[in-house]
């Protein structure tokens, strides 16, 4: 039986096609492609009952095994599963770890039941070893800029207004502060790599010569940009985004207030707000060193009382006390005494319409 392989890896990323991935959820797990879902030929258990077997008794035995324990209504059921998602997603592909066995015995399954999908050549394997040689070899296909700025200048937000940007805190789920952490952890350094590979290696697809990121470094949280790419991205030209303070506050205060304690309160429900200040403690107290003792407490205080305040009246206001503080006396001359080491570098600087305007003129040219 002859049925449909699939090996333009490119054309993957560039259509974002829907895919099933049936590695156990413990490979998917250790990373996976940004457009796949982990619906699995076999669970964990299974998997590991079948490679003991395999070790023991040999392949034969094996693949007797893994068609005995995934039969009938659990057969059923993963069956219905995989039909439901390509019916929902025209255009799915599958795949398994090597492109081997489990990803030919699921392509024939689904083909007995009438349905015909493509299976990737190679596996995960092979996609993912294409992806990293991608980026290996991306420095010399594009022009990267840096928007820097404050913090809470709305470098993030202007991003999200380009095309020819890459949101790298985004894929990293992490906002690039001692305030970063989100509830949601990170994903595993594979599968930022390939979310990244994804993102880099569409823009250059559509076109774009010049790529903006914003000027955050190598590490964002716990994960990495790959080396070489890292470099070539950090040796960038620098465009300063420059907002006043007063909006830097509010930006500040909706990011870190306003949006945390909804996303507390939708995660832990009642005692979201708990967990929410206890949370700003903490990163208040892992920059104490920088901030100095006294200035610590003062910090400290003044988050207490508002939080105090916010319990009292249910306004929230009195937050931006603290947050404008900590902008003024801790990441401004922080961040002004990292930036006065690359001033040679800066190529622009101004308010939002200036700079998106700058960067829109910029992003064809290499």
């Amino acid at each position: 039986m002859s049925l449909p392989l699939f090996d333009d890896y490119l054309a993957l990323v560039t259509e974002r096609t829907p895919l099933i991935d049936l590695r156990a959820p413990v490979e998917f797990a250790k990373g996976a492609f940004p457009t796949a879902v982990n619906l699995p030929l076999m669970n964990d258990e299974e998997r590991k009952a079948v490679g003991i077997c395999y070790k023991h008794k040999g392949n034969e035995e094996a693949v007797k095994l893994g068609y005995k324990l995934v039969s009938g209504r659990v057969k059923e059921m993963r069956m219905q599963a995989w039909r439901d998602f390509i019916e929902s997603h025209p255009g799915t592909m599958i795949y398994c770890f090597r492109g081997g066995q489990r990803s030919r015995i699921t392509q024939e399954w689904l083909h007995e039941a009438g349905v015909t999908v493509p299976r990737i050549k190679g596996g995960y394997k092979a996609f993912r070893g294409y992806l990293i040689e991608q980026m290996d070899s991306m420095e010399a296909r594009f022009t990267p800029i840096l928007l820097g700025g404050r913090t809470g200048s709305g470098k993030t937000l202007l991003l999200k207004e380009l095309s020819h940007m890459i949101d790298l805190e985004g894929l990293a789920e992490h906002r690039g502060s001692a305030f970063g952490r989100k509830i949601v952890p990170q994903p595993t350094q594979i599968a930022f790599e390939d979310a990244l590979a994804f993102d880099l290696i569409g823009k250059l697809h559509e076109g774009h010569q010049t790529l903006v990121f914003e000027d955050e470094g190598k590490n964002i949280g716990r994960l990495y940009i790959p080396e070489k790419l890292a470099l070539h991205i950090i040796s960038g030209k620098i465009v300063i985004l420059e907002t006043p303070i007063e909006e830097r506050t509010t930006i500040t205060f909706d990011e870190y207030v306003t949006q945390a304690q909804q996303v507390y309160e939708t995660h832990y429900g009642m005692e979201g707000l708990d967990y929410w200040a206890e949370a700003i403690r903490d990163s208040i107290d892992r920059i104490q060193r920088r901030l100095g003792s006294e200035r610590h407490r003062e910090v400290r205080a003044i988050f207490d009382d508002a939080l105090q305040q916010q319990l009292r009246t249910g306004d929230a206001q009195a937050h931006r006390v603290w947050v404008e503080k900590l902008l003024t006396e801790y990441y401004d001359p922080m961040y002004d005494y990292q930036l006065q080491k690359r001033s040679d570098r800066i190529i622009f600087r101004g308010e939002k319409e200036a700079v998106r305007e700058y960067l829109m003129q910029r992003q064809n040219r290499v």
